[in-house]
Order: C-alpha cells, then structure tokens, then sequence
C-alpha cells in the first residue's frame, strides 16, 4: 500500500464530527433563578440581567463550551430593602464585585440531551471549580435554530465569602449555607 493510499484510508476511517455552532443567550426567553432557606421556609430569587455564549456540537460534546455572565445588582428577591441588604457588603458587595460569572473547562455526555459541564463559578471574586448538570434540547425557533439549556446545582454560599447570618434565640440560624440554583436558558444560533 502506498503511503498516499494509506493516508487516504485513515481519513476515511476518522470520524467527522457536526458543527460547533455558536448561540447568544435570548435574556428575554431565559431566567437564572435561586432559593435559600430562611427560618423553616425558602426565599426565592432571581437575577434579571444576563449573557452568556454557548458553543455546541452534538456529534462532539467535548467540543462544547459555556461562558455566562450575571450583573450582581439586577438581584430581586421582589423585596426592595432586602434587595438592598443583599447587594450590600455582608452578602455580594455589588459595588466592588459587579459580576457573578461561569467559565466552562470540560464538557461530558452523559446520554441523549444530558452533560456535565465541568468549569470555574466565581461570586464575590472568589473562583471556585463545580460541576453542572443539564439538560440541552435544540431544535426550531422563530428566526433559525435555538437551544436549551436546563441546568440545577447547589453551593455553599460561605465558600463564595457570603457568611452573614443571624443566630436564633431558640437556637440554629435565619439562614441556610446551601443555595439552589435554577437556570433556564434558550440561546439563539448566530449566523
């Protein structure tokens, strides 16, 4: 066999892979969401402004990655002096730290439509490495292609340096350490 002809045969036999497409977050069609426990029930939260750049080959998952940005200050708890407590020193200090923020290192399949993506959540300035489970439908949208991605996962917010709690006469704390975290995101592919 000649040398062209083995060169030939390897190519054949490499596997192609799709497409890494790029989608730009739709804010308007997304929510990033969260709840944390107070007393004996749960605060619910949300932030209201977002961005984020999705690359994504399905034929080649590993090829895929995330970047997301979220402006600390858009906060909403739908309680304007809590709002106000939060963006404060004793929890995001928005004013020196204007932005919470994830960067992904590796993204893994696990099943059809399902991944772990591997990557860096930095709050506070404070980077931390976590593991994010989605769920990542495509399919048809008004102007093109959209995706999906569907993500929960829960922190400990006094690794993010967020600490302030009060401590119960009867004993415990108003506050719970563990934050859940919801995201709902649809990104639109850029021609």
């Amino acid at each position: 066999m000649s040398l062209r002809a083995f060169v030939l045969a390897v190519l054949a036999a490499t596997p192609t892979f799709g497409e890494l497409s790029t989608y730009t977050v739709d804010s308007t069609h997304s929510s990033v969401g969260f709840s944390i426990r107070h007393l004996v029930g749960d605060v619910e939260g949300r932030f209201r402004e977002f961005s984020g750049i999705i690359k994504y080959d399905p034929q080649n998952i590993q090829a895929s990655s995330v970047q997301f940005a979220v402006r600390a200050s858009s906060i909403s708890t739908d309680n304007e002096e809590r709002d106000q407590h939060l963006k404060g020193a004793e929890f995001f200090e928005v004013d020196k730290f204007p932005t919470l923020s994830f960067q992904s290192k590796a993204v893994k399949p696990r099943g059809a439509g399902k991944m772990d993506v591997f990557g860096m959540l930095t709050i506070k300035g404070v980077s931390k490495a976590v593991q994010v489970p989605c769920t990542v439908p495509v399919g048809p949208g008004f102007k093109g292609e959209v995706i999906g991605v569907f993500a929960d996962l829960v922190i400990n917010r006094e690794d993010y340096g967020i600490i302030w709690n009060s401590k119960l006469d009867r004993g415990g704390t108003a506050l719970g350490d563990e934050v859940r975290i919801r995201i709902r995101v649809e990104g639109e592919k850029q021609r």
